[in-house]
């Protein structure tokens, strides 16, 4: 999860005619997201964010398998649109528990962390990406699929062409291989991720 995450996709975007000699990318957190669904009681799914997150990530294009990244969630910075239902008078908002002990125990965790291993390339721009979740004070293996959109200087002035690429990393993990028992199954103990990312070139 610094999840995201992003090894396979600076492979990929070494498989799509990235430069030759190793880079390093740093994430544009005003141009990605970091989303996540868990299903309540089987009526629908429920999506939520972090808002504070970031991360790193080196690749080779004649070596993308070297790729080595490392992302980080403020888990404090959760974020399920929670205030209408403060707003109705409820003994505690959504994103309050969410952050509690039940949960994230964001006072004690703040920070949940992900850790590339492996990069694989399955396609033409996709990919696996192997790594280690850090959460609760547990770390667990994980793996993600990523999808490589594009890799370029970057059109608008303000970036002065630094070179940027964009990616989608998606998967699926069980929340309490970490110990977040709390609600299930109520609440789904299969959380979706979708993660976009855009990163320049860290110079």
């Amino acid at each position: 999860m610094k999840f995201r995450t992003l090894a396979a996709a600076a492979a990929l975007a070494a498989f799509a005619a990235a430069p030759a000699a190793a880079e390093t990318f740093r994430v544009d957190i005003t141009h990605s997201s970091f989303v996540f669904v868990a299903n309540h009681i089987g009526y629908t799914d429920v999506y939520g964010l972090f808002r504070d997150w970031g991360g790193e990530f080196t690749f080779d294009a004649k070596a993308p398998e070297n790729t080595k990244v490392r992302i980080e969630v403020k888990t404090e910075s959760i974020d399920t649109n929670d205030r209408r239902l403060q707003a109705q008078g409820g003994v505690r908002g959504r994103d309050e528990h969410l952050r509690g002990t039940d949960f994230f125990n964001a006072k004690e965790f703040p920070t949940m962390v992900f850790e590339s291993t492996k990069v694989e390339k399955t396609g033409e721009k996709t990919g696996k990406l192997h790594g280690n979740v850090t959460l609760l004070g547990v770390t667990k293996p994980v793996v993600f699929d990523v999808t490589f959109h594009k890799v370029a200087p970057h059109p608008v002035p303000a970036y002065k062409g630094v070179l940027t690429v964009g990616f989608t990393i998606t998967g699926t993990i069980k929340r309490t291989d970490w110990g977040m028992k709390f609600g299930v199954p109520a609440v789904g103990d299969e959380i979706k991720l979708l993660i976009g990312v855009e990163a320049q070139e860290k110079k």
